[in-house]
Formats: structure tokens, C-alpha cells, sequence
């Protein structure tokens, strides 16, 4: 194995995570790997070797090597540490694909160039959602690979003694597992640690949804604020809208305080009223006489 280039992987995928992918691949790296490369190795070198049956038959014995161990634990641990890790290098390979394209942005249009994202590694965009999708994916593997182990190796532990009849066996053949109880606890120990490793991922798949429903709703509230900060400036002539349950306050108004001329006086115009003008030739005269008729005196 070349550990410089796994160094600089390692290096790469700790730049880009959060704390919570941190621990994660420290995790990994210490708890998986190493003690994969280190400890377990070693242990399942001979399994084949020291699996013994009290059979001389031939072919008896890797047939029932076979149907007990489908799969080595070894092969599977390497194919789940492969998998695991590889969503990882989507992220590497999204950023590198960021600074690649800024570049020829940049060389194409010169200095002036400003990129969408100044800074790459930030989980904005796509490269928000890839990361998340590394994150599905990376305990989507664990929980399948926990699954397989389950289905070959019941509960996890390999049994001391296991009893065989497959054909060319000639009868029930005892067959005798090497170190079982080193191999059991190694395997709990695997499959603890996938399973923190499960619910690193998760949690941190949570982290992100969660701070970015928190940027969404902080972000809204900051433009409805704005919004009503615009309503709230009285235009030209116009008048302050100040919300539905808005309650004016009371003031005394004292009647010294108002001037006697900007209160208008109901005058009435003389103009308005019309007038009757009665012609003194329209109406009859009655001229009362001072003397009495003649015919009328009275005699002497």
C-alpha cells in the first residue's frame, strides 16, 4: 500500500468535513483499518489451514469449509472499507472539479473574474448535496455489509464446533473451527464500530439538513423584516401604515392651544338670501274724500 497517496486522500476528505466527519473518519482510520491491517489479518491467515473434520474423505472438508465460510471476513472487511470510503472522494473530486473550472474562468476573462464560489471546499450548491449524498451512501454500505455478516455468521460468533453432511461426506461430520473465540471478539469489535461509524453519518446528515433549514428561516425572516421596514416609510403625501393592531394614543388638546383663525367662521352671504321687491304702483290706492256729498247735508 502506498501511504503517501492514501496520506494525501486523507488529508483531502478531513479538509472538507465537519467535525462530525472528522471523528468519523478517525474512526475509520484508527478502529477499522489499522486494526484490520494490524490484528485481524494475522488471524484469519490460517483459517483454511485449521479448519479440521474427522474425515479422511476426500473433498469433505473444503465442502464444508465452504458452506460454513461462503465469505472470509477478511475479504468482506476489505470490500466494506473500499466502498465505505469511496463516497468520500466524491467530495474530493467535486471541489478539485470547482478550483479546475475557476481557473479557466479566470484564465478566459483575466483577474476581473469573479467566481460563483469563492471559496470551493464550502458546502454550498452541488456540492452541498454531494456531500450528503456521501454521507446516504456511506452508512447505506455499513448497514448492508452489517446484514451480509448476519445472514453468513449467525449472531455475529462463530461457533466452536460445527456439524457437516454435505455430500462427499459419508455421514455427520464434526468439524473444528481455529481460535473461535479470538475471531468472535474481533468480529463484535468490527461490527461495534460500524455501527458508531452508522450513526456518525447520520447525525451528520441531520447537522446539515438542520443548518440549512436554519439559514432558510433566518433568511426569510431577514427579507419579511425588510418588507415591512419599506411599508412602514410614508411616501410623498402619503400616509404611515402601521399594521392592523396598531392603537392611535389619546392626547388632550387644550382650546388655547388652537388658533382663533384656523377655525373658519360659518358666514352666510347676503347675495345668497334672494329678496322680494313689491312695486308700489301695483297695488291700488283709496282716496278718502273730506267733503260729504251735497245730496246728503242736512237742512237748516
Amino acid at each position: 500500500m502506498n501511504w503517501s497517496v492514501f496520506e494525501g486522500l486523507l488529508s483531502g476528505v478531513n479538509k472538507y468535513s465537519t467535525a462530525f466527519g472528522r471523528i468519523w473518519l478517525s474512526l475509520v482510520f484508527i478502529f477499522r483499518l489499522l486494526v484490520y491491517v494490524v490484528a485481524a489479518e494475522r488471524v484469519w491467515s490460517d483459517d483454511h489451514k485449521d479448519f479440521d473434520c474427522n474425515t479422511r474423505q476426500p473433498g469433505c472438508t473444503n465442502v464444508c469449509y465452504d458452506h460454513f465460510f461462503p465469505v472470509s471476513h477478511i475479504r468482506l472487511w476489505a470490500l466494506q472499507l473500499i466502498l465505505v470510503t469511496c463516497p468520500s472522494l466524491l467530495v474530493i473530486m467535486h471541489v478539485a472539479y470547482r478550483e479546475a473550472k475557476a481557473q479557466q474562468h479566470r484564465a478566459a476573462r483575466g483577474e476581473s473574474y469573479r467566481s460563483r464560489f469563492p471559496y470551493p471546499g464550502k458546502k454550498r450548491g452541488g456540492l452541498w448535496w454531494t456531500y450528503l449524498f456521501s454521507l446516504v451512501v456511506k452508512a447505506g454500505v455499513d448497514v448492508v455489509f452489517l446484514y451480509i455478516f448476519y445472514r453468513f455468521y449467525r449472531n455475529y460468533t462463530l461457533p466452536r464446533l460445527v456439524k457437516c453432511q454435505l455430500p462427499p461426506c459419508p455421514n455427520i461430520v464434526d468439524c473444528f473451527i481455529s481460535r473461535p473465540t479470538e475471531k468472535t471478539i474481533f468480529t463484535v469489535f468490527m461490527v461495534v464500530t460500524t455501527c458508531i461509524c452508522i450513526v456518525l453519518s447520520l447525525v451528520e446528515a441531520a447537522y446539515l439538513i438542520g443548518k440549512r433549514c436554519r439559514e432558510r428561516c433566518r433568511a426569510g425572516n431577514g427579507e419579511s423584516h425588510q418588507h415591512s421596514h419599506d411599508c412602514a416609510e410614508p411616501a410623498m403625501g402619503g400616509q404611515v401604515f402601521h399594521g392592523v393592531g396598531y392603537k392611535a394614543p389619546a392626547a388632550s388638546i387644550s382650546s388655547a392651544s388652537i388658533p382663533s383663525a384656523s377655525i373658519p367662521s360659518a358666514s352666510i352671504p347676503s347675495a345668497s338670501i334672494p329678496t322680494t321687491s313689491i312695486p308700489t304702483d301695483s297695488i291700488p290706492t283709496t282716496s278718502i274724500p273730506t267733503t260729504l256729498p251735497e245730496q246728503e247735508k242736512t237742512p237748516s
